[in-house]
């Protein structure tokens, strides 16, 4: 369904750097491969970009991977206490949770380990590389494909709000096909990884080791589409809410609010996610070029795909917050769970107005 290979393979910066101090499995950005270009003027911001770099790597595995785990469980936690009260952007946002937990997870390993820039405090087998890289893809592609599949579920609520299309039932089993499906993306990288064992018996593995196909795919499948799909919703919803039609009246359709909540959610995802496929188309037009990289453009590349993947990492942390703030259901929810823990040690009175709430 989705043949995408591993898009930042051991082998790459060998493949890139060719004549630079770039050994295979060397994944990180470096101001080393600027010696020699002959630019001192590069050779003078790289110390500081390297810093920066450094500095924002630091704040992320302090502040956004604990931000990340606790908002994101809590996020999870406590939609799944309370199903009964679950709208269908609710069961989006649980789905985004979860893909956001697996990144705060990834996190500390992406950006400690040999990808990481400057401070590797571990190395790791290409078998656990293939596999986080694996992972890393998966939340990428669940958590734009939620984003646009939320788009266009709130547009049919908003123009069909008694279909029952996009109900909370419908809505769970697409994000297990979301699921699904990102997974798929596993089988293309294991391919990937024993091509590079038996290559030299099956001339057939020659054939997919491909990483810029790969990276071109992955931009397409992972962002062109849902980018797309997101545009032409947003279009639709916004020709609706310039009608005043008797749907408007309609006690069954989505709060005002969510239409709020939703074009924060695209702007925040796609702002966040759009460098990381653009270091990827990047690096697919510079080596379309069939030419050598110079160690300028390799800087220049390697660098943006560290910047890229912090942003990338950083999702996990904004958008449960952005829920927390935006949605004003949350906050009553919540305090219905800590009720419910706190009466789990001793007994306490029913909660008719969370009872009344959730009827309604």
């Amino acid at each position: 369904m989705w043949l995408i290979l591993s898009t930042a393979t051991p082998e790459e910066p060998g493949r890139l750097a060719k004549s630079q101090d770039c050994e295979p499995g060397c994944a990180m950005w470096s101001c080393g491969v600027l010696n020699g270009t002959g630019r001192g003027e590069d050779q003078l911001l790289c110390p500081h970009s390297h810093l920066v770099l450094s500095v924002l790597s630091l704040l992320c595995l302090v502040v956004g991977v604990p931000v990340g785990l606790g908002y994101n469980a809590l996020l999870v936690l406590v939609n799944l206490c309370d199903q009964s009260s679950m709208t269908m952007p609710d069961v989006y946002f649980v789905n985004m949770a979860v893909a956001g937990l697996v990144l705060s997870a990834l996190a500390p390993v992406h950006l400690l380990g040999p990808m990481a820039s400057g401070w590797a405090l571990w190395g790791f087998s290409s078998e656990v590389h293939v596999t986080l890289l694996v992972l890393f893809n998966v939340c990428s592609l669940v958590t734009m494909y939620s984003t646009a599949l939320l788009c266009l579920d709130c547009y049919i609520e908003r123009a069909l709000p008694r279909t029952y299309m996009s109900s909370v039932y419908n809505t769970r089993h697409v994000c297990g096909f979301v699921w699904g499906g990102a997974l798929l993306t596993s089988f293309s990288s294991l391919l990937f990884y024993i091509c590079s064992h038996v290559a030299a018996r099956i001339v057939e593995c020659s054939r997919m080791q491909n990483a810029e196909a790969a990276d071109a795919i992955l931009v397409f499948i992972g962002y062109l589409v849902p980018a797309m799909a997101v545009l032409y919703a947003l279009v639709l919803i916004s020709r609706i809410r310039k009608e005043d039609t008797p749907l408007d009246q309609d006690a069954g359709r989505l709060d005002p609010s969510v239409h709020r909540l939703l074009v924060a959610t695209v702007c925040t995802q796609f702002g966040l996610w759009t460098p990381h496929y653009l270091t990827l188309l990047g690096h697919t037009l510079l080596t379309a070029r069939g030419k050598p990289v110079d160690g300028h453009d390799l800087g220049i590349l390697l660098f943006a795909k560290d910047l890229s993947r912090l942003l990338a990492f950083s999702s996990s942390p904004v958008m449960p917050l952005l829920y927390r703030y935006m949605n004003r259901n949350f906050p009553s929810k919540l305090q219905r769970l800590i009720k419910k823990m706190h009466c789990r040690h001793q007994s306490c009175s029913v909660d008719h107005a969370g009872a009344q709430q959730r009827s309604a």
